[in-house]
This record gives C-alpha cells, structure tokens and sequence, in this order.
C-alpha cells in the first residue's frame, strides 16, 4: 500500500463533488449566486493551507467510513443541506465515477493528470475569486513537488491502492450504463480500442533477440482491438492540455443520473463484515480525524440568509423511496469504529463522534482548533 494516495483520493473525490452538487444546483433552479456561494465555501474548505498540509503528509488509507465522513462535513460546509439518501447518492456517485478512472488510465503516471483535470475544472469554478485561484495554483505546484519524482513502480502501487480501496463497489450509474460502459451487474467494460499509452507502439508486432540483444525475426498476430498511437503526453505543469480526457467534467450536459445499488449477499455480507469487524488502526484514524476535521466547520444557518436543500434525486418521493429502499448495509450514518475497549479511548471516541453531527452548533473552542474557515478569513 502506498502511503501517497490519499492526496490524489481526497482531490479527486473531491473534484466528483463539486461536478455532481453543481449540475443539482442548476437543475433545481437555485439562484446563481447562492449557488456560486456553496461552491465556493466547499472549494475553501478543500483547499485550506493547513488542511492540504496535513492531508499530504505520508500515511496510509484509512477506512471507507472515515473518509466518507470527511465528505459529509465538506458537503454541508455552506448554506446548503443534504439529508441522508441525497448524501448516500452523492457518494455513490462521486466514487463510481472515480473508480472509473482509474481502472482506465492507460499509464498508473496518468492517474495524476486525471488529478490535474479535477483542479483545471475546479478552477473554472472559482475564475472570480483570486484568493481560491492562488490555494487550488498552490496545491497544483505541491502535487508536482511531491509526484513529480516518482517512478513508474511508485504510480503503479498508488494506483493498486487506489483500486484495492474501490474493490467490492458495484454501483449502478445511468450515465455508464447508457454510454455502454457498464455492465448491468455495476461491473465497468475495458475498451479495446482507442490510444495506447503513450510511450508504447500499437499492440499485433511480437519482436525476437538472440542471446546478444540483436532482432533476428519479427512476428504480427492480430490483437482484435482498434487501437491508435498516442498522439502525444498529456501535460504535468500547472498549465498546460492534459490530453486524457479522464476525470473532465461528464455531467456538463444537463442529464439525469440515477444510482442503483448491485452486489450479491457476499459483497454486502463483506461490507457489513468491513462496518462493525474491530479495527486495528481504531487509535490512528480517531488522531487522522481529529486533525484532518477538527476544524471542518458545519455553517450555522441562523442569520439573515437562511440555507436551503438540495436534493440529489430528480423529486422528493424519490429521495424518500430511496432513504426507505437502501440496504441497511451500505448506509452511511455513522462512523463505526469498534476501538480497543479502553475507557479513554472510548471516551475520545465519544468525543469526536458529537463533532461529526450534522447540527447547528457553535464554533470550535480554541484547544480544537480555529475553524478551517476561519482559518481562510485570517490570511
């Protein structure tokens, strides 16, 4: 496992996000002000200096529940609410989406440029507000520091972790399913077609060398496929064309995108095994998340601009109907962490577990830390 993933997971989640919340702000009509605010808020939490430096610090994956609760505070970390179908939606969809991209990068190298997609794109959303401009520019030069260096064995174990992380989740997304991208068991479909890697030839040539190095025969087969030469490499600078197309934002195009959940009793048996099993890292994810979330304020909806809800679902029956319909298994309500039955720890756990409710409460006291909005206001 790969103790530099989880800046690439968080960002690109991250960026998923933001796609997904700003086609259901424009679908429901919400003012494009308001709406402007939220994306806003969540890119300035994202992007919060102490927040990145913490987050690219080594260290391993934690738990799917811990990271999915990070995601639950950054979604309500302006005016709007989400309720507990429409934050499961959002989810689901944010990691389909990703694990998508990664099962098709044609190098595991090229899992950062579908990280650069995601900032370029968040960029777009932000084009007014210089401040933000400045943090997404100052993680985009971190990202290039800290990956820049790595061999190609190195991206090849980040991208295993990143794949081992999404393992097991079989989602349904109409978006796929119509482009015939996946399958209806929520299984994606490997084009065999397309451009190579870049760096490497069209696959039907099999090359043979004697004992000193030297072509002595060659050899075509036919491979079956419709594959094109790379027409050249994406860019790795701040600015620059990507080429790959990955991690772009897909929902550009006004289009509903419903999510239906597939697996057999053993994938859910498995996930629930996941939920409750003890945890040996149950300390190290409670330290991770006090910092990582600490200060990832909830906006209190009191005042003169009150908030409102944005709904993932194209009516609220629907939302309903899939609150009532979700497997209890893949629910998200809690973080359940079974830590070591220590009375203190217990108590920690107690204590962070109060934090992670979704309710109007007031700031953070000192000892916790400021606010990572508050954070933002100082600078």
């Amino acid at each position: 496992m790969s103790v530099r993933t989880l800046p690439l997971l968080f960002l690109n989640l991250g960026g998923e996000m933001l796609y997904i919340l700003d086609q259901r702000l424009r679908a429901q009509n919400i003012p494009g002000d308001k709406a402007r605010r939220v994306l806003h808020d969540i890119i300035l939490t994202m992007f919060n200096k102490n927040f990145i430096e913490e987050l690219f610090k080594p260290q391993e994956l934690y738990t799917k529940k811990a990271l999915r609760t990070i995601y639950d505070r950054l979604a309500h970390a302006s005016i709007m609410r989400l309720n507990q179908a429409s934050m499961d939606k959002l989810y689901d969809l944010m990691t389909m989406a990703l694990k998508y991209q990664v099962l098709l990068c044609p190098r595991p190298k090229d899992v950062l440029l579908v990280t650069f997609n995601h900032l370029d794109a968040i960029k777009g959303f932000i084009q007014d507000n210089p401040a933000l401009l400045n943090l997404v520019d100052e993680t985009f030069r971190r990202l290039i520091e800290v990956y820049g260096g790595l061999s190609a064995g190195q991206f090849q174990l980040i991208r295993q972790t990143l794949l081992a992380f999404f393992q097991d989740l079989h989602i349904r997304v109409s978006i796929f399913l119509k482009d015939k991208v996946q399958n209806s068991n929520g299984r994606f479909v490997l084009p065999v077609s397309g451009p190579v890697p870049w760096g490497t030839e069209v696959p039907g040539l099999i090359r043979m060398f004697n004992s000193k190095g030297e072509e002595v025969r060659r050899e075509e087969f036919q491979h079956g496929g419709n594959f094109v030469t790379a027409p050249k490499e994406g860019s790795f600078e701040v600015y620059g064309d990507r080429v790959l197309k990955l991690g772009t934002n897909m929902y550009s195009v006004n289009r509903p995108v419903e999510t239906h959940t597939s697996g057999t009793s053993k994938n859910l048996t498995s996930q629930t095994q996941q939920s409750i099993a003890p945890n040996p890292l149950a300390k190290e994810e409670l330290n991770f998340l006090a910092k990582l979330m600490g200060g990832m304020e909830i906006k209190k909806l009191s005042g003169p601009e009150p908030g409102f809800r944005l709904n993932l679902f194209t009516t609220d029956e629907e939302e309903e109907q899939a609150a009532l319909t979700r497997p209890e298994e893949l629910s998200h309500e809690v973080v359940n962490i079974q830590a070591i039955q220590d009375q203190q720890r217990n108590q920690e756990l107690a204590r962070i577990m109060e934090e992670f409710e979704v309710t109007d409460q007031p700031r953070w006291s000192a000892s916790k830390g400021d606010g990572l909005l508050a954070m933002m206001d100082e600078l």
